[in-house]
């Protein structure tokens, strides 16, 4: 078992102060794997000064020196990619060849996104006889999840490093490996101490110290919208900024114009990838009402395809869900959308066959789905794919906007019909016909999903605080 006891602070690895052991389970074998040491109050009071006694000289490093740095952090994490992908396999069930390529290769993209972003951006404007200046934020708390866990950690800390912030990552418990992978990566490219410090630990105990701790200036937080309203509760007291990327219930609409068999494929590759585990799976599939059957047929096809098998293997199968609750949770919405009437096409209750261990769930596929039932208004998080007829192009829009939820929605169609539809989609990201995420472009939600942005300029700007000099020119 691979054990990470110390915290990483100040640029050194130290021993918990009154912290509390932890396993990780491996999800496909549902036996330890990993373990930790949960921090403390203690841990998270003296990793938040080490940032703060840092961010007085590395917020007043030249743009020239920080995007220096993340060059030399991107090579230092090339040597380390093969480690970051076993960690991740191993703790949250992503098998290997997506862990190598998509969830390593995200680091990457953000690191170099954010590294062009820094290069370009204007951090002074004269306006009149005044001078605005964009300044770092201060100390920011990290808070992310362990389903995209490089993703959310690299797109986070990429960009507040290249703003000139300081940073304590709390990373989830389910995938803390990557994480104290990724701090060795730091250690080894020169970050130099206090500008990025990494406290194991939970929600309740390490994240609610982080948000509630005087002496953080913002939290970004990506996880639930449950557990975002939390974090906001925490922060308000001081008044700290807080950055959240939350749930989603992403439509998919599959217009009359569109070609049905791709824009079904795309949109359940979409889902299927990680297991489903995806803030931004398509899992609301809207096609025409007179072609229901006809894309539940090809769905049905490329799901009843869909192979289970183990993450330590490469292939193109899908893996575990996380955890035994993320996999009660599942099956718990499966047995709802039998309930509620929802026709099931292919998965359905418990193991894939032949299937005993491990938190595997079948590729499930329901059709006839009503977008007032349970499995059409509630995040899954899971291979589970519902099927929505609509009537015509208004009852479409109108469905796709009926949710709590605001993060991304799909449109499949010609250019005029995206022309109508993709502007009425009430999301922070569309994409178009099979367009895929972008570390340039602007990550984000609306509505419960969220508020503020990431990646690349938009990301970096969120970790910024605006000055204005008035009459500096005077």
């Amino acid at each position: 078992m691979r054990s990470y006891l110390k915290h990483y602070i100040d640029g050194a690895w130290v021993e918990s102060e009154g912290g509390t052991p932890h396993q990780v389970i491996n999800p496909a074998t549902e036996a330890p794997v990993t373990e930790i040491m949960l921090g403390s109050q203690a841990d998270v009071d003296k990793a938040v000064a080490a940032a703060r006694r840092a961010f007085e000289s590395w917020s007043r490093t030249s743009a020239e020196e920080r995007a220096a740095l993340l060059d030399r952090i991107v090579e230092a994490y090339k040597t380390r990619a093969a480690d970051m992908a076993e960690a991740m396999s191993l703790e949250m069930g992503a098998p290997l060849g997506l862990a190598k390529t998509a969830q390593v290769g995200s680091g990457i993209g953000h690191l170099l996104a954010a590294a062009r972003a820094l290069r370009e951006f204007q951090f002074e404007e004269r306006i009149g006889n005044s001078l605005v200046v964009h300044e770092a934020i201060g100390v920011v708390a990290m808070i992310t999840p362990w389903n995209w866990p490089l993703n959310q950690i690299v797109s986070k800390v990429a960009s507040a490093l290249a703003a000139g912030c300081t940073m304590v990552l709390k990373p989830s418990e389910e995938a803390p490996g990557v994480a104290a992978i990724f701090a060795e990566v730091l250690d080894a490219a020169g970050v130099p101490a206090g500008v990025f410090n990494l406290v194991q630990g939970d929600g309740p105990g390490v994240g609610a110290a982080l948000s509630k701790h005087p002496q953080v200036d913002m939290v970004s937080f990506t996880g639930s919208t449950r557990a975002g309203i939390q974090v906001a509760k925490n922060a308000a007291d001081t008044v700290k900024r807080v950055h959240q990327e939350l749930g989603g219930k992403s439509p998919s609409v599959v217009l009359e114009s569109a070609d049905l068999a791709q824009a079904v494929k795309g949109t359940l590759f979409g889902v299927l990838l990680n297991s489903g585990q995806s803030c931004i799976a398509p899992a609301r599939l809207l096609v025409p009402r007179d072609r229901q059957e006809e894309a539940a047929a090809i769905a049905a096809e490329m799901m009843k395809a869909t192979q289970c098998g183990a993450p330590s293997e490469e292939g193109r199968h899908i893996g575990p869900v996380v955890n035994k609750a993320q996999w009660d949770k599942i099956q718990g919405l499966i047995a709802k959308g039998l309930e509620e009437g929802a026709r099931l096409e292919t998965g359905g209750p418990g193991r894939p066959d032949g299937i005993d261990t491990g938190y595997f769930v079948k590729p499930t596929l329901f059709s006839n789905v009503r977008n007032d039932m349970t499995i059409a208004r509630e995040e899954i998080f899971g291979p589970v794919v519902t099927i929505i007829p609509y009537d015509n192009e208004e009852d479409a829009v109108r469905i796709a906007n009926d949710t709590d939820y605001g993060l991304s929605a799909m449109v499949f169609g010609d250019a005029e019909g995206v022309k109508r539809v993709a502007p009425r989609l009430r999301a922070g990201m569309v994409y178009v016909n099979g367009g895929q995420p972008d570390p340039s472009l602007p990550f984000g939600g609306y509505k419960q999903s969220g508020n503020g942005r990431e990646y690349g300029k938009f990301g970096l700007a969120e970790f910024l605080e605006v000055k204005a000099m008035v009459g500096a020119f005077a």
